[in-house]
């Protein structure tokens, strides 16, 4: 009986990885791509779309 390894794309640059335990970087192909997505997010270029956790607070000099 032979396991099939499962495969993802890599959400960067869309490369064929295998979801195995030896791959520290899954989802992601590489160090590189997992370094360009936290970028995003970290840059707030990537965000999840919704309603504001925390309503604006206004003061007197936005007024």
């Amino acid at each position: 009986m032979s396991t099939k390894i499962k495969t993802v794309d890599c959400p960067n640059c869309k490369k064929a990885v295998a979801w195995t335990e030896e791959n520290s970087y899954r989802p992601f192909c590489s160090k590189r791509c997992k370094l360009i997505d936290f970028g995003g997010w970290a840059s707030e270029r990537n965000s999840i779309p919704g309603q504001p956790v925390y309503p604006a607070v206004e003061d007197e000099y936005d007024q």
